[in-house]
């Protein structure tokens, strides 16, 4: 069994051990400010490190904490994360992070459904202050001015809207990263969570090309972007390729085709992001003997990494009634992946509004 195969086998236990365990809210809270991150870290690059910095530098006194994904190692995109959670963790802790806490299994949910998740987590973490990084474009101002107003702010077909004025803000799509705050503020006022004046909006830097970084990875050549990481992360890259750690691109191809060639209809029907259309087509164009097959069976779906996800879900098979009931039931746990020190960590436990906290 690869390495792979060991961290997915772990990863479905930790899944579905959260999924029984019972949520005990805390009926104490540290008036210390929380700033709460969402990144993926992968890898941590000068992009993440400018927000940290600029987040930080507001608020020096603060307990940074960095919401890492984590189960399962798939990002939101479907695809394998370069490093696994607990060496990203690693890295945001060296380059200033106080905590780093596991974020929910991107890989095998729709955006609208981590999305909920990771706002979940804020709730839970009784966050004072949420960075995010933006790209300015024609219009972006006036959607982030309403959000940090308390309005409710989404993403409808082709237009952006303020649902709290009843008014279209922009017509067309955003890109990913401003795409993620609309979500933000849609997820967060449907769990009504008061986030007025809780955002830090911070200008995307340029200079940084994750095509460029992955590519170094893989061919262990770091000249070409020893200027859009720091230092600790490239020292980290480079002792985790000795180590054979690197996991970008590896899948349990036995898993998916096992899964692809033996689940039946209903049951691959009943999966999550799965529809009667996709499980038909698997199901018609069977058996694989390999993955390229398996992929030109794969529907196109609605976004461009939809195959990656599918894959994703073959490899962990969880029924969309299990995932329902996981976010219903999220965060059960609170998993720290790291922290700078004791005092960090006792300052965290006091803060959050989650009597189940845990260190992996």
């Amino acid at each position: 069994m690869s390495s792979v195969s060991n961290i997915l086998m772990r990863d479905r236990e930790l899944f579905f051990s959260d999924l029984c365990e019972e949520y005990e809210i805390s009926d104490t809270s540290d008036d210390i400010n929380l700033v709460a991150d969402f990144t993926e870290y992968n890898p941590l690059h000068n992009g993440h490190f400018h927000c940290m910095k600029t987040a930080k530098g507001m608020f020096p006194s603060s307990l940074f904490v960095a919401v890492v994904p984590g189960l399962f190692e798939r990002s939101g995109r479907g695809i394998p994360y370069i490093l696994p959670r607990e060496i990203r963790a690693e890295i945001a802790i060296s380059v200033g992070a106080d905590i780093v806490v596991e974020g929910p299994p991107m890989g095998i949910m729709g955006s609208g459904q981590y999305s909920l998740c990771l706002c979940k987590m804020f709730q839970a973490l009784n966050t004072d202050y949420i960075p995010r990084g933006y790209k300015p474009v024609d219009g972006m101002d006036e959607i982030l001015k309403r959000i940090n107003m308390g309005h409710h702010v989404a993403s409808k077909p082709y237009k952006i809207v303020d649902k709290t004025a009843n008014e279209i803000l922009m017509k067309g799509k955003l890109e990913e990263d401003n795409y993620v705050i609309t979500s933000f503020s849609n997820s967060l006022s449907k769990i009504d969570f008061d986030y007025k004046d809780k955002f830090i909006f911070v200008k995307r830097i340029e200079g940084v090309s994750g095509t460029l970084i992955r590519e170094s990875i893989l061919n262990d050549d770091f000249d070409g972007v020893v200027d859009m990481m720091p230092s600790k992360t490239i020292e980290v890259l480079k002792r985790e390729i000795k180590n054979d750690a690197i996991i970008y691109g590896i899948r349990d191809i036995d898993r998916i085709l096992d899964t692809a060639n033996n689940y039946s209809f209903d049951d691959l029907s009943a999966l999550n992001l799965f529809n009667d259309k996709l499980a038909r087509s698997i199901v018609e164009n069977r058996p694989y003997d390999d993955i390229e097959q398996l992929q030109n069976a794969i529907l196109q779906g609605f976004s461009t990494h939809f195959r990656q996800r599918i894959l994703s879900i073959l490899e962990n098979p969880i029924p969309k009634k299990t995932i329902s009931q996981y976010i219903d039931n999220y965060p059960s746990l609170i998993r720290v992946l790291g922290y700078k020190n004791k005092e960090s960590l006792e300052k965290f436990k006091k803060k959050v509004n989650n009597e189940n906290i845990s260190l992996f």
